[in-house]
């Protein structure tokens, strides 16, 4: 019987290290041995904690203009360009944004980020469907809404002005009705189909549905010059144009028992029309139960049987709507569980522990923060570190492996987050292998090993032995055997058998050279400050250990 029964006790090495890498871009060794004496409560105060640095965009050196000035791209500040100063402005600057929540997000301790991407992949657009300052508002809201209302989030979507064009809603007119936003968020965004039982007939909702949720979207327009913020948010938001509005009540069906909304007079009704729609669709139980399977794949583990559609999902669900759809309740109480750590069955480490495998963020992203990578500054090198997230290893290694960031390949998202039966296995095949497998190579020769610049300076380097000295990751760096046991203890997310460990210590480090050499030539490492010996044989072992099945999981 899978168990939504709090974990009981402190956490430990491996069940801390499983919390952190699921819910957090950012992987380290200290933080995994800060958890590990904590209970999961305790540790799940510090994850999900939001994340309020950075909240204004940073200013960036501009390198398509010829004197490199600074550029305020979003924020014009006295003194500085304005954004409509720059040649190829939406191109240059859209790719600014999404460097600068690259950045951000590599930096964040916590969820934020982590949720950040969930609820894109949850109501996903395109960053080329709307000039760069709509890029960010989208963003922005994204992050207003990591943990709070679904309920909320979903309506305040509606009127985002980067869904809007997105999904073409400034064609959804009384006179020209488009569907197309009607249908997702119906489909993809909230309550989904269900089985189909019958022409134009699901179980969720029917095609007459979508015709009258088009109705209720009628005029609701972008406002790309930004003229219109959200009271709540304080985000720039689209607007209600009346003239385009499809007048008159509209009438639901069965599904939806028969629900009439009652149609706006005027321009000042037509929120209220939309808040009335999202009610309709949250009354539905099938909405909440969507979003806790989604949760579920997203954080837990991507095969959802009998048993924990009724043990897991079912209660969150019923959590999710005791709450009124807040969602901090609902993830708080699956990260807490016996189930989420593997611990409610007589087999722990048979599922969920190392079960999913990493996206290219994960892949990325934990490996840059477990080797104590950052690169430049944004406050201080700008120009530096937007070319690290843009033409080095973030921008360009996840664009060939299947993840071009906020550009997803269509509506429904990134195929390793939804599509049925692979998901997570959709970031390791043919055709992404070569881009994850360029990862360490790339930390270690600080040089791009793929994509466009290739051998061109990448922003960060890992000088593997002067960080094993000093990182505090290795606690014994003389003893060969204590080296690579720290590696695999904190690098994989299981305990690796002892044929395995033999492979990593033996044949990898040592090369069948007797340990004492290894304790020779670190000592000479020591006194002369030549690594090129040690050199050797630690990138051989970090080449093995993140080329391993088990690194690419998590």
């Amino acid at each position: 019987m899978a168990s939504l029964s709090p974990l009981q006790g402190t956490l430990g090495t491996r069940r801390a290290a499983h919390l952190l890498r699921r819910t957090t871009f950012r992987y380290t060794r200290s933080k995994v041995d800060q958890l590990s004496n904590q209970t999961v409560s305790q540790a799940l105060n510090s994850i999900l904690l939001k994340y309020n640095q950075h909240l204004e965009q940073p200013i960036y050196d501009d390198p398509a203009s010829p004197d490199n000035e600074n550029v305020t791209w979003i924020l014009p500040l006295p003194g500085k360009t304005k954004i409509d100063e720059l040649p190829n402005q939406e191109f240059v600057l859209r790719r600014y944004v999404l460097s600068w929540w690259s950045d951000e997000a590599l930096r964040d301790p916590g969820i934020y980020h982590k949720m950040v991407i969930f609820w894109h992949q949850y109501m996903a657009v395109s960053n080329l469907s709307n000039k760069s300052t709509g890029v960010f508002d989208y963003l922005s809201l994204l992050r207003w809404g990591a943990l709070g209302n679904f309920k909320k989030l979903a309506r305040k979507m509606i009127m985002d002005n980067t869904m809007l064009l997105y999904l073409n809603n400034h064609q959804n007119t009384l006179n020209n009705p488009n569907e197309n936003f009607a249908r997702e968020f119906l489909e993809l965004f909230t309550i989904l189909k269900g089985e189909q039982v019958g022409p134009g007939d699901y179980t969720n909702y029917t095609e007459d549905d979508i015709v009258e949720g088009a109705k209720v979207l009628t005029g609701c327009r972008a406002v790309t010059d930004r003229s219109v913020v959200d009271d709540e948010t304080g985000i720039p938001r689209g607007d209600y144009r009346y003239n385009l509005h499809t007048k008159g009540d509209k009438t639901f069906s069965e599904r939806f028992n028969k629900t009439v909304i009652k149609g706006a007079a005027n321009t000042a009704e037509m929120p209220a029309e939309l808040d009335d729609y999202v009610d309709m669709i949250f009354a539905q139980p099938e909405t909440a139960k969507n979003l806790c399977r989604r949760l579920y794949r997203f954080f837990v583990h991507k095969t959802i049987s009998s048993e924990i559609e009724t043990d897991i999902i079912e209660p969150l669900a019923n959590t999710l709507i005791a709450n009124n759809f807040e969602v901090l309740p609902v993830i708080q109480k699956l990260l807490k569980s016996e189930h989420f750590f593997d611990a409610d069955d007589s087999d722990n480490a048979d599922e969920i522990i190392g079960g999913l495998i990493k996206s290219p963020l994960e892949l990325v992203y934990q490996s840059l923060s477990f080797f104590n990578l950052s690169p430049a500054d944004p406050a201080t090198e700008p120009g530096a570190n937007y070319l690290f997230h843009e033409f080095g290893l973030a921008q360009r290694l996840f664009a060939l492996a299947n993840y071009s960031p906020f550009n997803p390949s269509d509506v429904a998202g990134y195929p390793g987050f939804y599509q049925d039966p692979d998901y997570s296995r959709a970031w390791f095949n043919s055709s992404t292998i070569i881009a994850r497998y360029k990862v360490p190579a790339a930390l270690l020769s600080g040089r791009r090993t793929i994509g466009s610049g290739v051998n061109q300076p990448l922003g960060v380097k890992l000088d593997i032995a002067p960080w094993v000295k000093t990182s505090g990751v290795i606690t014994d760096p003389n003893d060969p055997y204590v080296l690579v046991q720290d590696l695999l203890n904190y690098m994989l997310p299981e305990a690796v058998d002892n044929d395995r460990f033999n492979y990593f210590y033996d044949t990898v480090f040592l090369d069948h050279l007797p340990p004492a050499d290894w304790s020779y030539e670190w000592q000479n490492y020591l006194n002369s400050n030549d690594d090129s010996e040690v050199k050797i044989a630690l990138e051989r072992l970090i080449n093995a250990i993140m080329y391993s099945p088990e690194y690419q999981t998590f």
